[in-house]
């Protein structure tokens, strides 16, 4: 908690605290302690897990003391990562450390904390929800503010000794709140899965069941389990301009949150090792019973075969089997701007590339294609789509990724089989079935990289406003992998996209060249202050860690988090390759709590790429680097879009020759009673059809 400059000061001397009140139930709302029995039983009836939400908690006087003693004597801290965007104060723990003159300015506050911690709502707690005796000695909980744009994607929060979970509303008891203007707590339900040897997977479904809207004076809490208490909070929602009294400035989502934890030493009900235990408990549920294999979506990755030895291919043409022939080229040109096919700017690519490993090519397609690609995805932004993920993947071609707690978006993979040149395939999905998976663009990449590319794995994503995301996991592959990123976003406003017709027509007659080196911390920076829509996510970033292995991240329910730098959160940061070695600063605790990083620290971004209409995006990504893609506001215009490849890299010491073999161990996924499939014939044109052999996993919902 931080507190006002003038408040730290104090020439009083230092008076004894007041202790503790033992008991508090004087301040609960009269006969509430005695009705445990009902609101048990209440409990025990909710869905989708057992929840309980109780109206008029505490002595309405005293809440709005509270209230106004926040206002006046604390300040908050903005803290974004990739799973949450929020104002926090300190830890209200502590404030028995606090001075004298500033606990003079708290004294409402204190009595608050204390009376949430005493025995008797304790007692009726533990009552209610049946999780048995609560720690009145750690305390933990903080003040949480959400303006327009904050919100906590879905976590279940176990962390340590957690044992019960709460949140106690102080939104403006004057002004009730609406439903409409977002920020409840929504819950989600878990999916069962049955394994062979009987144990049971849960998996939380892609879609909550039961949104409670914030009320002042209301608090809603829940039993911490361990891959079940999934939950979120809704993005809180900008007013419009000119709102008058339901403008942004009425929409100020305040409450106190926090958890019981499991008696502490000395206390009545203290178990020896129960901590530990539950700690052990937990990590091992995240490593051997995460149902990773119920992820969707699963990888398809596909083998190149060897184009043949470099020797017999200058032999039999008297060119390179990496150089791109008049075919090639005649194929290419179809999809890429002749900029970016020209010797001279392949040159500069790679020069590029091989200095920084990133790079970002702005306007990449050709004109005409990506002008019936721009249509394409216009006409689906304008039709309405379900936010039912059953629906959507009975309708269309779109799945839904899931588990929420690590990803949600809509995608589409490339075909199973050979790709059909048919007319009224989307561009989309021509992309994915012909130009990327082509010998002719595994070549192109070779010029523009430098490296031999031995498989690949494609996913056209959608991510929709207010909805979707992915958190940040980690690479696991000894080698590195080659990562593209082509981001087809028409929508305007994201922060750094400055594109134009006049850059798409300049490429399309070869008269520029764009690529882009992206933008430093010394770049100027746009004042958010000044963009209406600054700061609506939707961003990709790589960051680097401080573990080498973080494959355990994308396992745990309650993700860290993944500290996001200021001017990445407002979209002052345009497009940002950087060679400099960096470290994110994940935490190790609560990921609702986390440092933010000072001007002179390292923020630990490798590169970022913001939402722009035609940019290929290259990044050669290491062992342990992280990636994300940020929750995109409902305030955007429109929906994220992007291409994803991933590339199997031919390592150095194996003199440049494919390897058949290499698939980036643990890559591989296979459904379980499922042979591989392999299929050939990917088709790139019928001068340049290849034959791949293809290990795939079957992408398709296991929901029912």
């Amino acid at each position: 908690m931080k507190r006002k400059a003038e408040d730290a000061l104090t020439d009083e001397p230092l008076k004894k605290k007041p202790s503790r009140e033992l008991n508090g139930s004087s301040h609960f709302r009269e006969g509430l302690l005695q009705q445990a029995g009902e609101h048990h039983e209440r409990y025990l009836a909710s869905e989708p897990y057992q929840h309980g939400v109780i109206q008029n908690l505490l002595d309405t006087q005293l809440l709005r003391k509270v209230r106004t003693e926040i206002q006046e004597n604390l300040s908050f801290t903005p803290k974004e990562t990739d799973i949450y965007k929020i104002h926090q104060s300190g830890d209200l723990a502590n404030l028995d450390g606090l001075d004298d003159s500033s606990l003079k300015r708290l004294p409402t506050l204190l009595t608050l904390r204390d009376a949430l911690y005493s025995p008797a709502f304790r007692d009726f707690l533990s009552t209610v929800t049946g999780s048995g005796p609560l720690s009145g000695r750690k305390t933990d909980m903080a003040i949480n503010v959400y303006t327009p744009g904050c919100h906590l994607l879905c976590h279940d929060d176990v962390i340590g000794s957690r044992r019960v979970s709460y949140i106690l509303y102080l939104t403006d008891p004057d002004r009730p709140w609406k439903a409409e203007w977002g920020g409840a707590l929504r819950l989600y339900p878990t999916i069962v899965h049955k394994e062979k040897d009987g144990k049971e997977v849960k998996v939380p479904s892609p879609d909550f069941s039961v949104a409670i809207p914030p009320s002042f004076n209301q608090l809603s809490f829940f039993a911490v389990q361990p891959g079940e208490s999934f939950h979120d909070v809704e993005e809180v929602c900008a007013g419009q301009s000119g709102s008058g009294a339901e403008g942004d400035e009425m929409r100020v989502r305040m409450a106190i949150s926090g958890w019981y934890h499991i008696p502490q030493e000395g206390e009545n009900g203290y178990v020896e090792g129960l901590e530990e235990s539950l700690a052990e408990r937990s990590s091992l549920q995240q490593l051997q019973g995460s149902g990773d294999r119920y992820d969707r979506p699963l990888p398809v990755i596909r083998q190149y075969h060897n184009i043949g030895s470099g020797e017999e291919e200058r032999t039999a043409t008297g060119t390179d089997e990496h150089s791109l022939t008049e075919a090639d080229l005649d194929f290419l040109l179809k999809y890429i701007a002749p900029t970016y096919l020209t010797p001279d700017t392949l040159d500069s690519v790679s020069d590029t590339f091989g200095d920084e490993c990133s790079i970002c090519l702005e306007t990449f397609l050709s004109m005409k294609f990506s002008a019936s690609l721009k249509a394409d995805i216009e006409k689906q932004e304008s039709e309405s789509l379900s936010s039912d993920s059953r629906v959507i993947e009975k309708t269309g071609p779109w799945r839904v990724a899931r588990p929420p707690h690590k990803h949600r978006y809509l995608y589409q993979q490339a075909p199973y089989e050979g790709f059909v040149d048919d007319p009224t395939e989307s561009p989309i999905r021509e992309l994915l079935g012909r130009l990327l998976p082509s010998q002719a663009f595994r070549k192109w990449l070779r010029l523009a990289t430098g490296l031999t590319l031995s498989s690949h794995n494609f996913l056209a994503r959608r991510f929709r406003r207010g909805m979707d995301y992915t958190l940040a996991t980690g690479y696991t592959g000894e080698e590195s992998q080659l990562e593209i990123i082509l981001s087809i976003t028409p929508s305007t406003g994201w922060g750094g996209d400055e594109g134009s017709a006049d850059q798409v027509e300049a490429n399309d007659h070869g008269a520029s060249e764009t690529a882009s080196r992206g933008h430093g911390k010394g770049a100027s920076k746009i004042d958010s202050t000044d963009t209406e829509e600054a700061g609506l996510g939707g961003y990709i970033a790589y960051m680097a860690s401080d573990d080498a292995d973080e494959d355990a991240r994308s396992n745990n329910g309650s993700n860290d988090g993944v500290e996001v730098p200021l001017d990445l959160s407002t979209g002052a940061r345009a497009s940002k390759p950087s060679t400099q070695k960096r470290r994110a600063k994940a935490t190790k605790a609560d990921p609702a709590i986390y440092q933010a990083a000072t001007d002179d620290e390292d923020d630990g971004v490798l590169f970022s790429m913001q939402p722009s209409w035609n940019t290929l995006g290259l990044v050669l990504r290491d062992k342990g680097v992280m990636r994300f893609t940020k929750y995109v506001s409902q305030s955007a215009k429109g929906d994220r879009w992007d291409v994803l490849g991933e590339f199997d890299v031919v390592p150095e010491s194996d003199g440049g020759e494919d390897d058949e073999g290499s698939t980036g161990a643990g890559d591989v996924e296979v459904e379980e009673d499922e042979e591989p499939v392999f299929s050939q014939q990917i088709g790139s044109g019928a001068e340049h059809e290849e034959s791949e052999t293809e290990i795939e996993s079957d992408g398709s919902s296991d929901d029912d």
